[in-house]
């Protein structure tokens, strides 16, 4: 009979351990027409987003509840935003074909123009690499890199059409997703030319891309659903479908513990991915049509634009 009891307590101890454990997902209401398409958590505690049609970057404290909206100038419609080296939000801003730095301190925005030839890039996501230079990708097939320390900017145009996530991985390299070209590539640094690799199957849809600790490449695949690992060093891809759905993974985020966090549209959800036990966790918003487009995050925090509803969405843990 004591042994028993004594089981029981242990059992019932790990199941308040793991409610402990539980993730809470929090929703915040932004202004209205807001509508987040990508958002950046700073280390300082607040969140940055696009608002795309409204042409601003919005900062939003999630512990005040203060929001700035920061216009970014004329026919600005920002895409992307990452928080740089400097501790800055940088900005792919397609309205007005330039990269965009926001002062944090002072809302100033410098732009740094895309070169004459690529006047039309449709900028997407941008990434910095271990030197500290921001690369970038544009839909109409285009990838680039801005130099801060000197303000030039270089621009190539793709093998294809259709460059859109981007990544750079611990040792270094740079990789980007192609959605309308179906192809992932590996960018030369020293050249600007682009390794061209094949999605598992024809017609899949590399949306967006994320390296984690190991290097190992996590793709979200847009027009066949799920998300994708491809391993640089086997040129091996590993393929995990969505738990119900088929279609619509639009963003692909790996966080500290290498845990890889994937939009879910068709579910209208998160979904979390174990890569050890190659389980998932679905995290459904309140609300239809979320329309999650990107994910970021920092220590114990997911964070996602809710583009459909206007609100930031988080998951801690």
């Amino acid at each position: 009979m004591i042994r028993i009891i004594a089981a029981l307590l242990v059992a019932f101890a790990g199941l308040v351990a793991h409610a402990a454990r539980a993730a809470q997902v929090t929703f915040y209401q932004l202004p209205p027409h807001a509508y987040p398409h990508d958002v950046a958590p700073a280390p300082d505690g607040t969140v940055w987003y696009t608002a795309q049609s409204e042409g601003f970057l919005g900062r939003f404290d999630p512990k005040s509840g203060k929001h700035d909206a920061i216009p970014l100038g004329p026919n600005a419609a920002p895409h992307g935003v990452i928080i740089g080296p400097d501790g800055a939000p940088w900005v792919t801003e397609g309205g007005q074909n330039a990269i965009a730095r926001v002062d944090p301190a002072t809302s100033a925005v410098k732009l740094f123009p895309l070169p004459k030839q690529f006047s039309d890039a449709n900028l997407n996501t941008a990434a910095f690499d271990k030197d500290g230079k921001l690369w970038f990708t544009g839909q109409s097939g285009v990838h680039g890199r801005v130099d801060p320390a000197t303000g030039k900017v270089e621009a190539w145009a793709s093998p294809r059409p259709g460059s859109y996530g981007i990544t750079t991985t611990p040792s270094g390299d740079v990789w980007f997703a192609a959605l309308a070209g179906d192809y992932i590539g590996k960018i030369d640094r020293a050249t600007g030319a682009v390794a061209v690799i094949e999605p598992p199957r024809k017609g899949m849809g590399p949306r967006r891309i994320w390296s984690d600790s190991k290097g190992m490449l996590w793709v979200s695949f847009w027009n066949s659903g799920g998300i994708g690992r491809y391993d640089p060093t086997a040129k091996h891809w590993s393929v995990y479908a969505m738990p119900k759905n088929v279609t619509s993974t639009y963003a692909v985020y790996v966080d500290d513990k290498d845990r890889v966090w994937a939009t879910d549209w068709s579910a209208n959800a998160i979904q979390r991915f174990d890569p050890v036990s190659e389980s998932f966790e679905t995290f459904s918003s309140d609300k239809r049509s979320a329309s999650v487009r990107q994910l970021l995050g920092r220590p114990g925090e997911a964070w996602g634009g809710e583009s459909g509803t206007g609100r930031l969405v988080v998951i801690r843990d």
